[in-house]
């Protein structure tokens, strides 16, 4: 049987780590992103190979619109060269960044780099990977529990997770005809360096997010990356156009 390929982006750390590794074991081969870790992604790449797996790492900085041609096009050469393939399987857009600044006092720059980011990136790369998208592929966006609740200094970036979710039921709909699915994985506060780590770092915080969890935690990567793994897997594939929050039920 032909292995799987995804192509998640934002690879080398946090939630997209751990969802390469869970499809790794899964008899996922992945081409994995990074933005300036290099060496992180790497040792991700190590770490798949070691469980039988197949791994190709490539830089991308996801904001750079103008970039996202010639990555396209280095895609196609690693599945090519490495996979010898014409076309992948799964996109996971993950890449991202954690930006907190109250409405009043956001800046433009902070504005267009979470769009940039978040929803214009995304929705260009995603369109330009098209072509090489199996028919029968499936796509997972990551959104953002603070799409559904208020904390104050996410509201740029909760928007851009908003419109993503938005993106996510048209390209469902759009997509369909060639069997693609389109799904929204929306993560709770996750222990992990986004943000500067605060969720991971701060007692209190962390305190205060099991205190309004269901399930009495914060969240941890491998949560979010099995709960990518299982919408990847055959189970999923009659699910499409969801928004489907992995929080531990976060301010239920």
């Amino acid at each position: 049987m032909t292995r799987k390929i995804a192509l998640i982006t934002g690879a080398s750390r946090g939630l997209g780590k751990s969802t390469a590794l869970h499809l790794a074991a899964q008899g996922v081969d992945i081409i994995g992103t990074y933005n300036s870790r290099a060496d992180d992604a790497q040792a991700v790449a190590a770490e798949i190979e070691k469980i039988g797996g197949r791994a190709a790492m490539l830089q991308l900085d996801v904001s750079l619109i103008d970039g996202l041609k010639v990555f396209s096009e280095e895609v196609a050469k690693v599945l090519a060269t490495v996979f010898e393939r014409e076309r992948f399987d799964f996109l996971v857009n993950n890449a991202g960044i954690g930006v907190h600044a109250l409405f009043a006092e956001t800046s433009e720059e902070q504005f267009d780099q979470l769009l940039n980011i978040h929803f214009k990136g995304p929705f260009f790369l995603t369109q330009k990977l098209l072509p090489l998208l199996a028919d029968g592929g499936r796509i997972v966006n990551i959104s953002s529990g603070l799409a559904r609740f208020s904390l104050p200094g996410y509201s740029t970036y909760a928007a851009m997770k908003g419109a993503m979710e938005t993106l996510t039921r048209y390209q469902a709909k759009e997509l369909g005809a060639r069997g693609i699915s389109v799904n929204c994985l929306a993560p709770g506060a996750i222990e992990t360096d986004f943000g500067g780590g605060s969720v991971r770092d701060n007692k209190d915080l962390n305190a205060y997010v099991a205190a309004n969890t269901a399930l009495g935690r914060a969240g941890l990567p491998d949560d979010i990356g099995g709960a990518i793994a299982l919408l990847l897997s055959d189970a999923g594939q009659w699910i499409t156009g969801q928004r489907i929050e992995a929080s531990g039920g976060m301010f239920l």
